[in-house]
């Protein structure tokens, strides 16, 4: 019987409340494939009392911080996970909440965080020098505000050494089935996976999930004008010269306001249009990718996935699964 690992989860006041049970029910379905008690769950908070999530739902720690850094014999886990929560990148965190995380989790064997957690390990000093990643939305403000992480903002979780970080809210989950593969190998892994109706692994990155790559929007009336057109209307043939003509400018002019007001090429603009409009045809799910290609645009099916490779980060044929039961 393979020996219990006690699996830490501190959440902070307005804690994302699946970045906490997300990751428990991954160990819990766990030891229920593994028929024994592999993993001891605890959830850790700052002070007694029902600790109450963003949702407005209430959890009773297990351990609480106030209590446990006053001991001589202070909790020690397998695993030690920071869940997120909205505000975790906007203010410093409590200095109690940061000691008792120099003092965790440099003692588990292995520690990490989901979404923002990873602004309090940063903030600990514990990601100094590491690859972490975090959701994508507060990946820059990570990277800008702890220049010693190396953060992947398209990573669904990264392992560097011991330290284990998980992308926004389900990736916890994702990180949480990775755990349970290092500790009790693919089988266990797969079964939990197909009990919870997972991916094994997750394909692409977080790209394939987010909305950054929509194109931008211009200032100017006449290019907003002449960007609504394109959107409503991709197949048709979109050159510069063409597009200059419909706002009366010339096609040098048109590129200078591109790329004053845009920041890119019209060619690039367009053709993250033209991925836009396959993204909504692809998720509807009616469509295959070769028909999606050539109501939107793009010269031939191959074209269309060299574009959705570049803007998206996966295939059209692996995006659309993401959305349709049985797609091919």
């Amino acid at each position: 019987m393979p020996a219990t690992r006690t699996i830490g989860l501190l959440a902070i006041e307005s804690v994302q409340l699946l970045d906490v049970s997300g990751p428990l029910d991954v160990f819990a379905e766990a030891n229920v494939q593994a028929g024994a008690t592999v993993y001891q769950m605890k959830v850790v908070a700052v002070r007694r009392g029902p600790l109450t999530a963003s949702s407005g739902v209430r959890l009773l720690p297990d351990i609480v911080i106030e209590d446990d850094m006053a001991t001589a014999s202070p909790s020690r886990f397998h695993t030690l996970l920071v869940a997120g929560a909205p505000h975790a990148g906007n203010a410093p965190a409590e200095p109690l909440v940061l000691d008792w995380i120099r003092r965790a989790a440099p003692a588990a064997r292995r520690y990490g965080s989901v979404c923002s957690g990873a602004f309090l390990l940063a903030e600990a000093g514990l990601l100094d020098g590491r690859r972490a990643t975090t959701h994508w939305a507060a990946a820059d403000t990570l990277a800008a505000r702890f220049p010693k992480v190396t953060v992947d903002a398209d990573a669904i979780h990264v392992r560097d050494g011991k330290v284990r970080t998980a992308a926004g809210v389900t990736a916890g989950m994702d990180l949480a089935l990775a755990l349970v593969e290092e500790d009790l190998g693919r089988d266990i892994a797969l079964k939990v996976s197909s009990q919870l109706v997972m991916f094994f692994k997750r394909p692409g990155g977080q790209s394939q999930f987010s909305r950054r790559e929509a194109p931008a929007a211009a200032n100017r009336s006449a290019l907003q004008e002449l960007q609504r057109w394109v959107a409503a209307h991709p197949a048709a043939a979109h050159d510069v010269p063409s597009l200059a003509a419909r706002i009366g400018v010339s096609a040098r002019h048109l590129s200078r306001l591109f790329q004053e007001e845009v920041g890119v090429t019209p060619a690039n603009w367009v053709e993250a249009a033209r991925v836009t409009a396959a993204r909504q045809l692809l998720e509807e799910g009616n469509i295959a990718p070769k028909q999606a290609a050539a109501e939107c645009g793009f010269s031939s099916v191959d074209t269309l996935r060299r574009a959705f490779l570049r803007v998206v980060g996966v295939t059209p044929a692996e995006y659309r699964k993401r959305f349709v039961s049985g797609a091919e």
